[in-house]
Order: structure tokens, then C-alpha cells, then sequence
């Protein structure tokens, strides 16, 4: 129904000190939990760098147990995303090799409905999109206001709160519908949905390509327009 944002640095791959590059990945051992937005990350890295994760050693654990496992030096590199970036890079000579910013769209939050509920309360839906940019208008005008509010919520510090925000790209409705558009790059949404569908059977969390017949609708980010 619309783009909530893009990750933009917020989900990380990060190495112990000595580590500089995703191509020093090579043969080492990286902790990531299977099937997330930062194992695509990864996956995401290996290709640009010309590997596969057949080159390295993937230790499935989740998002937390990774992070620790990496600061507990019980393995080379781990993908996560905030706040347990931050934990990570408590490490001392880690760094970010790879992250989000690097892959435009690849990392997009949605805001979704089923299709059966878009059929029988359309009318409730586009309510709830135009809720959405009322209350992204509310964040600009009550900023400080509305991070203390989001900080409390996320269980992190103010500080550490607008550290995460840099690495979040809020859409606005314009950005929307460019991102509905077809396109050749990831940053559309059409060319995106068959990248994680490649991602979700090549990595075997699914059997078979799923059906995106009817998976994204724009119509209501476009009559915010009119």
C-alpha cells in the first residue's frame, strides 16, 4: 500500500579489526539470522564483491545472539540491524565493511494489507495511508516532541535513537510512487519483489518463487495526490 522508508545504513555487516573489505570475507566465518532484510545484506555484498556464501562460513543465529557472538570473538563478521549494529561495534577495531546505503531499496519497510481486506474496506485502507503521511507531518512540526516518544518506544537513548535515524530515509509521497513504478534498478519496487523472491528460493526459504501477481498497489499512495 505505500513505503514507509529505506534502510540507509541502519543494517550493517561489520568485521573484526583486520577485516577491511567484504572480499576479506573470504573463508571467514560471519554470523547472521537466516531469512532477514541483513542475511540479504549480506548475500547483497558477497555478489558485488564477486562471492557467494559458498565462500564463507554462515553461522545462523538471531539478530542479538550474532551481535554477541561477534563481540565474544566467536566469529569474524555479523549482519545486524540497529540497535544491535551499536552493540557490535562495541568491538573495539570493528567496522562497517557493507551497509544498507550501499544497495538503494533494497531494505524498504511497507506498510501491507491483505488482499481480502483491501477488497472489503478500501475505504478503511486509504484512511489508514493518509494516517500514515498525517502522522509523518506530525514528526516534522513536533520533532523533538515526537523522538522522545519514538526513543521510549524503541527501548533506546535519545542519542542513540537520532544516530538510527541518519540511517532511515522516511518516504515522501512523491518517493512513493516512483518506488511503485516499474524499473531496472532496485530502487523500484516491481524489480525489488523479484529480487527477494530469487533471494528466498536461492537461499532455500522457499520451494518455489512465490506469485507477485497483484502484490503491489499504488492507487492508494496516488489518490493522496489528487
Amino acid at each position: 500500500m505505500l513505503v514507509n522508508d529505506n534502510s540507509t545504513g541502519n543494517d550493517q555487516i561489520i568485521a573484526k579489526a583486520g577485516i577491511n573489505s567484504v572480499a576479506d570475507l573470504k573463508g571467514k566465518t560471519v554470523a547472521v539470522e537466516e531469512g532477514t532484510v541483513d542475511h540479504y545484506l549480506l548475500l547483497l555484498a558477497l555478489r558485488k564483491a564477486g562471492l557467494t556464501d559458498k565462500d564463507i562460513t554462515l553461522k545462523p543465529l538471531v539478530t542479538d545472539a550474532a551481535a554477541a557472538a561477534f563481540v565474544a570473538g566467536q566469529v569474524d563478521a555479523v549482519g545486524a540491524f540497529a540497535p544491535f549494529t551499536t552493540t557490535a561495534l562495541g568491538l573495539a577495531g570493528s567496522k562497517a565493511i557493507a551497509t544498507s546505503a550501499d544497495f538503494p531499496g533494497a531494505i524498504p519497510d511497507h506498510l501491507v494489507f491483505t488482499a481480502d481486506y483491501v477488497a472489503a474496506h478500501p475505504a478503511e485502507v486509504q484512511a489508514m495511508v493518509k494516517t500514515w503521511y498525517d502522522t509523518v507531518a506530525w514528526i516534522g512540526a513536533h520533532h523533538d516532541e515526537a523522538v522522545a516518544i519514538m526513543a521510549k518506544k524503541g527501548g533506546v537513548s535519545v542519542p542513540d535513537y537520532l544516530a538510527y535515524d541518519k540511517g532511515t530515509t522516511i518516504f515522501t509521497l512523491e518517493q512513493n510512487i516512483s518506488a511503485f513504478a516499474p524499473g531496472d534498478d532496485a530502487t523500484h519496487l516491481p524489480k525489488q519483489a523479484q529480487e527477494v523472491s530469487d533471494f528466498l528460493v536461492g537461499t532455500g526459504l522457499a520451494s518455489k518463487a512465490p506469485d507477485l501477481t497483484g502484490l503491489l498497489d499504488d492507487r492508494f499512495v496516488k489518490a493522496l495526490v489528487k
